[in-house]
């Protein structure tokens, strides 16, 4: 009943404006949890985004409204029109915020120069000869220039403060608009009612500079995080671009180009050389080598032929085909990676709880330590405008926009990186529990070992090798046993030409039988040699020889052995590396399989591989992964069937290896599009410079703060420098999240 009311919810995601720290986040979360029907949220100030799980019964214009009373604005179009929000996520560099935000901060930064110039050249003699007014006209000049500052400018901050104290809450913007508004009110005081203040004996001296410098440096900031953000997001939007925007199609015998939005399942689409494919699809006829390395990561062109499954967004290299279209949009390869991206990127890690419990606390315990900054140099000094330089000076350093962005940046860039590196990672959480795994388990079939037979060697007697493999190719071609396809692939490949058998019989789980020009063949494993009472001929002895590998292939004619065939399921060239390098990082290896126990024990011996255990039920894997959880380990399971989905739920993080099966790809946590067990290690190496990461920006955003709260409260730090120390601790935590884009597994 738990699962279906589960299968049940449903995820929508809202693009948030207006947030700026780690406190907005807070707000936001609360307000959307409060609605009806909503069982989870999630929000990202990186990526500007709430992920909300929500009942059918939840009213989305309620969770919006709830939002919006909060002080925040919600882009519900994106909610209604997927193509519209594909195009805005295309042209994220020159979106609403950015332009507002940047010409905001050039219309402050205009005003603010001559400001600074005035009140820095008011303390000179020389400067009055160039400017020869009095200081109440100063004042007054300054005053002008500085509103626009205050109200053009720095009217966001102030019109979130407001909405904040009507919900008696306060956030990074209240701290600015309490701080710069404090400076500029008590200027503005000083410049109309001067004598006001003279007849009480007090300074006259205004902080118009302050308060300016102060909102043009936290613009600056704000704008060179906007900037650092499209880059953070750079990654998704590249996915996006991959498909092209028109397709050449042929209907009723006629060829046409359509926009891709027209494009529908069964379409035949023709794709050109050097064109993208526009769609997922199966080749019908025609063939090339398709570059998937944008989707898998793979570097090297792969052969597609008639019936080959290709891929939309991957380029077309040499050939020209046709092909039908089977997916399209969400449902597609691209589409569901760029999902699984996008639902990764807003997803939380749990060190996030972190940052979010000290947001909580923040905001309101700086306003108290302003206020006891501001009244106690009151007390010891009775000097007003010092009081309240320092208490400008506490607000300003300690906005908490940093912390905001110190997990989410690195996991949106850490993500990211992973897509392109064909690792696609569901969840911040998955990202961080990677680095903690202790035991990585594999499947053998598949995943280790390629998952198809090949001929390795043939051993005959009184017969060349070629005519024993004709013989045993000709009868096994009736086969649709793995086994026998082995063999015939192998003639084939040999350009060996098959013979038409008279007669052909097949015995599940033991082999076959039949006669090739009136010749009786028995092909089988012993047991069925023996039980047709085949004369072993010397061969049980170099069956025993060839005992490691395997399968072994006895082929019989008239009565008699001729020869064997051994074949073997090769270990991947990867496998041996990727178990090498777990090893050098600590990491236990073990294999789960179904085979008997002499075939895991040779294979485990050629991987390198630390513990196996063999004849493992698909249903046992699950109890021997529990096995080593009840031991304290952190354990994850790569596999890629149906067989290892059980062992991957049940594994702390599930990787599923290559393209896999769709039950495979739903029960892990992390997907490899290729088909090598070295982006195992990659995974594992990716989270621990993720996580590395995190921890440095959690470093850059705490210490500005440590180091610059004390100072502030102490009068020995300036507001203008806390400003741009303010603005520039997000800066440098975006930079830093921004490396991650280097990343190369090594």
């Amino acid at each position: 009943m738990e699962m279906e009311k589960e299968n049940t919810l449903k995820k929508i995601t809202l693009p948030v404006e207006g947030m700026t720290c780690a406190s907005c986040v807070a707000r936001v979360e609360k307000a959307i949890g409060k609605a009806e029907g909503v069982k989870n949220v999630s929000v990202n100030l990186a990526t500007e985004k709430a992920t909300v799980e929500l009942e059918p019964k939840a009213d989305i214009n309620q969770i919006i409204k709830r939002v919006e009373d909060a002080g925040y604005k919600v882009d519900s179009s994106s909610l209604t029109d997927s193509k519209k929000n594909d195009k805005k996520e295309k042209n994220l560099p020159e979106n609403e915020y950015h332009k507002k935000i940047k010409n905001d901060f050039l219309i402050a930064m205009i005003l603010t120069i001559p400001i600074t110039i005035i009140n820095m050249g008011m303390m000179w003699d020389s400067f009055h000869y160039i400017f020869p007014l009095s200081m109440d006209y100063s004042n007054k000049i300054l005053l002008l220039l500085t509103t626009p500052v205050i109200f053009i400018s720095g009217k966001r901050f102030f019109k979130i403060f407001w909405n904040n104290l009507k919900h008696l809450t306060a956030d990074m913007n209240s701290l600015v608009a309490v701080g710069t508004g404090s400076a500029y009110l008590y200027s503005m005081f000083i410049t109309l009612f001067p004598e006001m203040l003279q007849q009480a004996g007090a300074e006259t001296h205004v902080y118009f500079d302050t308060a300016a410098m102060i909102i043009t440096l936290i613009l600056l900031g704000k704008w060179l995080e906007s900037r650092a953000k499209v880059k953070t997001n750079s990654a998704l939007k590249n996915l996006l671009e991959l498909r092209p925007v028109k397709a050449l199609v042929r209907k009723n015998g006629i060829e046409a180009e359509i926009p891709l939005e027209n494009l529908s399942t069964g379409d035949i689409v023709i794709v050109k050389p050097g064109g993208k494919v526009p769609s997922d699809g199966i080749i019908l006829n025609g063939s090339s080598f398709i570059d998937e390395s944008m989707i898998t990561g793979e570097s090297i062109p792969t052969e597609k032929t008639t019936g080959s499954k290709i891929i939309g967004g991957t380029i077309n290299k040499t050939g020209s085909f046709e092909y039908t279209v089977t997916t399209l949009g969400d449902n597609s390869v691209l589409g569901r990676i760029v999902k699984m991206v996008e639902e990764a990127q807003g997803s939380k890690a749990p060190i996030q709880n972190l940052a979010d419990k000290t947001a909580s606390i923040f905001v309101p315990a700086v306003i108290i330590i302003a206020l006891v900054t501001f009244l106690g140099w009151l007390f010891i000094s009775g000097d007003f405008d010092k009081s309240l330089i320092n208490f400008v000076a506490v607000l300003i350093i300690a906005c908490p926009c940093a912390l905001g962005l110190a997990i989410p940046a690195a996991i949106m860039v850490g993500t990211g990186k992973g897509a392109r590196l064909g690792i696609l990672i569901k969840n911040g959480e998955s990202l961080e529990l990677a680095h903690k795994v202790t035991t990585v388990i594999f499947d053998k079939t598949g995943t280790i070992t390629e998952g198809k037979h090949s001929v390795t060697r043939i051993l005959t007697n009184d017969i060349p090798e070629e005519k024993l493999l004709q013989i045993a190719a000709s009868l096994e071609s009736k086969s649709e046993h793995p086994l026998a396809q082995a063999i015939v692939s192998s003639a084939k490949s040999k350009n060996i030409k098959l013979i038409e058998s008279d007669s052909f019989q097949s015995l599940t789980g033991l082999g076959v039988r039949g006669t090739i020009n009136n010749d009786k063949i028995v092909i089988g494993n012993l047991k069925f040699i023996t039980d047709n009472s085949i004369i072993l001929n010397g061969f049980d002895e170099a069956s025993k020889e060839a005992d490691n590998e395997n399968s072994i292939i006895y082929v019989g004619i008239n009565g008699t052995v001729k020869g064997l065939i051994v074949l073997e399921d090769k270990i991947k060239k990867s496998s041996v590396a990727a178990v090498k390098k777990l090893k050098e990082m600590n990491i236990k290896t073990v294999m789960l399989t179904g085979d008997n126990r002499k075939s895991a024990q040779l294979i485990a011996a050629q991987s390198g591989i630390d513990y196996f255990e063999a004849e493992v039920m698909p249903e046992e894997k699950a109890g021997a992964v529990k096995k080593y959880q009840s031991e304290k380990e952190i354990v994850a399971v790569a596999g890629d069937g149906i067989n290892d989905a059980p062992a991957l739920a049940q594994s702390d993080l599930g990787i599923s290896v290559g393209s896999g099966t769709d039950v495979a790809v739903e029960a892990a946590s992390i997907v490899l599009m290729k088909d090598n067990l070295l982006d195992v290690v990659s995974a594992i190496q990716l989270s621990k410079r993720t996580m590395r990461t995190i921890k440095q920006n959690l470093f850059w955003a705490f210490v500005y703060n440590i180091i610059g709260i004390p100072l502030a409260a102490l009068g020995m730090l300036n507001p203008v420098f806390a400003a741009l120390a303010m603005s520039f601790s997000s800066v440098s935590v975006l930079s830093n999240s921004l490396r991650l884009k280097n990343f190369k597994p090594r």
